[in-house]
């Protein structure tokens, strides 16, 4: 089949080829902000195919793909190999391709209506907390220490040159990030973030014995929750796209790697939940993730371990907010989201000793 890359490619009698079944007319609408590629809703009628779908393809600047051709890549690689080896909830892949050079790539997903995105500002509750860490349980636990991820072409796992590129750019980050908050980041918060880039790309190798796969940016803009506030599913009715089952979603699959697994973990929890919550729920947290890792397989791994791991890993939130801030367009809403998960991640830092 062709493999499309824009919208008006979205024809009815390309759509009735990709499904396998026949598509008499379909609405294509945009949906998202576009920045890192083009996600469209389609409401189709037919035979044999789903009454709804999300499209995504590259960003409609032309000049922006090839810059974004990994990450494409990546996204695809999820959905065709990977997916399918782990059980965190994640919406049903329909068709996946993507051309040599990556400039062209498309994926038909489960749309995931009328389900809603978290809220990075707001936070989750202690209840939502759990459905998410017991997903990336699910994403952890099947192929965890699995060898074989370490020779997926396409999936990136930390080198040597990996940590001494991040040593170099990490501490001009900070001080960018620090300088573009000036006056809304309190003191402490700005001396934690610059203890972080002391041996930072050190820390990127280190317990390199447990591995497993990586989401990278599990936060709440990434998971869908039902309307009530519950988890979405991958499991629903072929037809109509509908999902009745499952925790919270979990989307955007762009910068999957392989490394320390409790990165998710403590990214998570530690920029998702406010102070408060986070203190008074991260014990008993991880403590159910830990659980459904154990009932996933995985072994030779006490919960003493699992909660190390969680402290040591906590560098992940200043590490991936920083660095996000530096390469995300700015806007309103993104410079409040960036000084609140800085301010929580900077805090549990703290709370734990963790730079001790």
């Amino acid at each position: 089949m062709k493999i499309i890359s824009e919208r008006d490619e979205l024809t009815p009698s390309w759509l009735g080829d990709a499904l396998s079944g026949r598509v008499d007319a379909v609405d294509v609408r945009p949906i998202g902000t576009g920045q890192i590629g083009s996600c469209y809703r389609l409401t189709l009628t037919g035979s044999g195919v789903p009454a709804r779908l999300v499209a995504k393809l590259p960003a409609a600047d032309p000049a922006a793909r090839p810059l974004l051709g990994g990450v494409y890549r990546t996204e695809v690689l999820f959905y065709r190999e990977i997916a399918g080896t782990v059980t965190i909830p994640t919406p049903r892949c329909h068709h996946a391709a993507i051309d040599a050079d990556a400039s062209a790539f498309v994926l038909l997903l489960e749309d995931l209506h009328p389900a809603v995105q978290g809220d990075q500002l707001a936070g989750c509750t202690y209840a939502q907390a759990r459905e998410c860490v017991l997903g990336l349980a699910g994403l952890h636990g099947p192929r965890w220490c699995d060898p074989a991820l370490l020779y997926i072409d396409g999936l990136h796992h930390n080198t040597a040159a990996d940590a001494s590129g991040l040593q170099e750019v990490y501490g001009p980050a900070v001080e960018t990030f620090i300088g573009r908050f000036s006056g809304r980041l309190s003191t402490a918060d700005q001396h934690t973030l610059r203890r972080t880039a002391d041996g930072i790309g050190d820390w990127l190798l280190d317990r390199a014995g447990r591995f497993g796969l990586v989401h990278g940016d599990y936060r709440l803009d990434n998971l869908l929750f039902r309307p009530d506030g519950t988890g979405g599913s991958t499991t629903g009715d072929s037809t109509t796209g509908d999902s009745t089952t499952g925790g919270a979603t979990a989307v955007d699959w762009q910068t999957l790697s392989v490394g320390l697994p409790a990165r998710d973990l403590s990214y998570f929890l530690a920029t998702s939940l406010p102070v408060a919550d986070r203190r008074a729920g991260e014990r008993s947290l991880v403590g159910a993730y830990h659980e459904a890792l154990v009932a996933e397989g995985v072994g030779d791994y006490p919960l003493e371990l699992c909660w190390d791991d969680y402290r040591f890993a906590l560098l992940q939130g200043p590490l991936i907010t920083v660095l996000g801030c530096a390469y995300g367009a700015p806007s309103e809403r993104g410079d409040a989201m960036f000084l609140a998960m800085a301010s929580r991640a900077c805090t549990a830092i703290r709370d734990l000793d963790v730079l001790a």
